[in-house]
């Protein structure tokens, strides 16, 4: 039996444990309280109620204008739903940086009003204090490398990050720094494959890409990418595995053309 069903809670040992196994994680984002019962039902082993809110749920261009009282609003949701997959929440831009203080203050309120189980931020080196300060709380950390989109103004760019020597040198020790500190996982995002693949190897906690290839230990997504309900971003990392626009665009138009037929309600429709 696998590590995943074996569990009757997914926990930061189990993931431990699958890296161990060779067993691939699976990880997505939700945000509500209906969308992530579905995901946890059908299996995924963690959650992440990401900072993307900002984008699919609010239709800001950026990560950056979601504020600690929003993603609590969407952790809370989530957490109600769920009742075997890991939650993480991300700390939004603002709430960590600069300042491990606050950085603490920000985790935990996450962690006392919403139930979740981890926190996730972006960032190496320049993260250290603020990393350290939550761990010293007993609150479990995800770390974020690659790609971070909460630094997109400092980027200038949602390219592929780490191509260069450099900046692969970097990601290679701020992933160790991160394990060293105490994180128990590490997000890798938008970079060459061969380099998560590297990292994914050379450091004993769980790595997860989302642009990174196949090398790593698991994989996450945007639901919204994943199911179609996105149109706009199609990234070569981003399967689709529905078309839901489609599919929803089909059912509104079709109960738009009933009630105005007045075919809806029917008889057997009402009382």
């Amino acid at each position: 039996m696998s590590i995943h069903k074996a569990a009757r809670k997914i926990t930061t040992h189990v993931l431990q444990a699958m890296k161990a196994k060779n067993e691939k994680i699976a990880m997505l984002t939700a945000y509500d309280y209906s969308i992530a019962k579905l995901v946890d039902q059908a299996g995924v082993d963690v959650i992440l109620v990401g900072d993307s809110a900002a984008n699919v749920m609010a239709g800001y261009d950026t990560t950056l204008p979601l504020t600690l009282d929003e993603i609590i609003y969407h952790a809370k949701s989530v957490v109600r739903a769920v009742e075997k997959a890991l939650v993480v929440v991300d700390l939004p831009f603002g709430t960590y940086q600069g300042n491990s203080k606050h950085a603490l203050d920000s985790a935990i309120r996450i962690m006392k009003e919403t139930g979740a189980h981890a926190v996730k931020l972006e960032g190496g080196k320049e993260v250290e204090e603020s990393v350290v300060r939550i761990l010293s709380a007993g609150i479990p950390v995800m770390g974020h490398l690659g790609l971070m989109p909460q630094s997109i103004h400092k980027f200038g760019t949602y390219v592929v990050r780490a191509k260069d020597d450099k900046e692969a040198d970097q990601l290679r020790k701020d992933a160790i720094l991160l394990e060293k500190l105490g994180c128990f996982a590490l997000v890798l995002e938008k970079i060459p494959a061969k380099l998560a693949e590297e990292v994914a190897k050379s450091i004993s906690i769980p790595v997860i890409g989302i642009g990174a290839g196949g090398g790593v230990d698991g994989q996450v997504l945007v639901i919204h990418d994943m199911l179609g309900l996105t149109q706009e971003f199609s990234p070569r990392f981003l399967r689709r595995y529905h078309d839901l626009a489609t599919e929803i665009k089909g059912a509104v138009s079709n109960y738009v053309k009933d009630v105005r037929s007045e075919d809806f309600p029917n008889e057997k429709e009402q009382y």
